[in-house]
């Protein structure tokens, strides 16, 4: 048992961590799984494991610090055993204004100096590896393509059309 609570005090001092991932760690050091489970209910039980805050807190960080979308985030929730329930909640914090202000604030960074945009074929190249970019963050298809191409003719590019 006091092996146990060492490997998650251990992990929880590095970072906060989901019920999911510290029942992994302890699989991992070979842990019997019912040691496992009782030691993970007395820490949360004292609340030191809490997956409703710990998906607050990974979707403010993660939305801050990779301006990821909600899509990506629900993902990475998932991945880290949140129910769907408590993901969505967290979610919550992030109002579809601020998914796409992050979304601009990606674009404008990632505009690459120098690229002539007046030129159709450089514009539908520079349009397309912006648009791949959030779609691998996490946003729509459709919402990361009218997101670029308003970004790019505020800077004043021509639109294709």
């Amino acid at each position: 048992m006091s092996v146990a609570q060492a490997i998650v005090y251990r992990q929880l001092t590095a970072s906060a961590k989901s019920r999911l991932q510290l029942a992994r760690k302890l699989a991992e050091r070979n842990i019997p799984e019912d040691v496992a489970e009782a030691v993970l209910d007395r820490f949360q039980e004292v609340r030191l494991i809490d997956d409703a805050e710990f998906a607050d807190m990974w979707v403010r960080s993660r939305s801050q610090s990779r301006k990821l979308a909600k899509g990506a985030l629900r993902r990475e929730l998932a991945e880290k055993g949140i129910d769907q329930d408590t993901a969505t909640a967290a979610l919550e914090q992030l109002s579809d204004a601020d998914e796409e202000a992050a979304a601009r604030s990606l674009v404008e960074r990632k505009i690459r100096p120098g690229t002539d945009l007046a030129d159709r074929a450089e514009r539908d190249k520079a349009v397309r590896r912006l648009a791949s970019m959030l779609a691998r963050k996490g946003y729509q298809p459709s919402q990361a393509f009218r997101i670029v191409n308003e970004v790019l003719e505020a800077r004043g590019a021509p639109d294709p059309d």
